[in-house]
Order: C-alpha cells, then structure tokens, then sequence
C-alpha cells in the first residue's frame, strides 16, 4: 500500500534512538556558544559569589574551560574599560549578567545591559567600557582559547579613552 505519510513511512524517530545525534558534551557552534552563556548567566549560583570588584583594575576569572574553548568572568567598576582592541583568532560571546557596559565601535557606541549577548568574529576592534554608575559583570567565551588582544589606536579623534587593560588574561 502506497502512503504520502512520512511518519507511516520512516516511523517515529523517537522511538528509534539509534537515529538520534547524542548530545554534545562541550559546544562546537555559534548558537551553542551563545546557549552555554546563557545558561551560566541565568545559573547565577554558578558564578555570583566568585565575584570581586578591584578599583585598580578589571577583575577577572577563569570560570571553566573545554576543548578548544574558555570562559571568563569579569568585573568592572566605573570608569574601567579595556582600550580599542581585537581578540587575535579568537570568536567570542560577550554576555552582561549585571550592571550596564558600553561598547564602542567605528560605528558607534552601544549600551549593552543584563542579558545582552554580542558574538564577534575574529579581527573584531571594539571598546567596552563601564560608563554607569554602578559596577558590572559579565561573561566572555572565547574560541577558541584567548592567546592574544592586539590594541588599537583609537577610531577617530576625540574618541572616547578608557583605562587599557591589564596583562593576561586579555579578556573583553
């Protein structure tokens, strides 16, 4: 007997899990980069009592790593900002879990608050500065793994300056 029913045809997928892709361990794409800060951001037991808030420099930890890939957390006070920079061969995923940062680029300036994910490619410059009133925090993944952060002059004249960022790690 002829069917135009997929289901009559192949059967339920489900209930052949021989054909299902087993879950991946560690994430591998973009969307799965972006799912695992997300899902840090909203596990804050995960990360709310690591963090310390130093008015000398942008505090940072290492929060975990995977193959290929690390993920840091950061703190910052007013006024704090890392310079224009780009992250070498690096991707990343930069999510603000409190407070508000600004992101300065050629084609502006954005502010970016609680929630706000921005993924960037290789050879992306930017600027991320805190320019509120109340300290901020956010997570950063890199991919794969930050081995350098080449600095930039600034994009125009008059552009906003912020404090350059510490030695290693070069996280923004």
């Amino acid at each position: 007997m002829n069917s135009d029913n997929d289901l009559q045809i192949a059967g339920d997928l489900l209930e052949v899990p021989h054909l299902l892709q087993p879950p991946r361990e560690h994430p591998a794409t973009v969307a799965e980069f972006a799912g695992l800060a997300r899902a840090i951001a909203a596990d804050r037991a995960q990360w709310a009592d690591l963090v310390r808030y130093d008015a000398t420099t942008r505090w940072y930890h290492r929060l975990r790593t995977g193959p290929g890939y690390e993920v840091w957390l950061l703190s910052w006070v007013p006024g704090q900002g890392t310079g224009r920079h780009d992250h070498g061969r690096s991707s990343g995923v930069l999510t603000v879990l409190e407070g508000s940062l600004t992101e300065h680029t050629r084609r502006g300036a954005r502010t970016l608050t609680p929630g706000a994910q921005h993924v960037f490619a290789p050879g992306y410059a930017h600027e991320v500065v805190n320019d509120a009133l109340e300290p901020a925090v956010s997570l950063h993944i890199y991919y794969p793994g930050l081995t350098e952060m080449p600095m930039h002059p600034a994009a125009h004249a008059g552009a906003h300056a912020s404090p350059s960022c510490a030695a290693r790690p070069v996280t923004a």
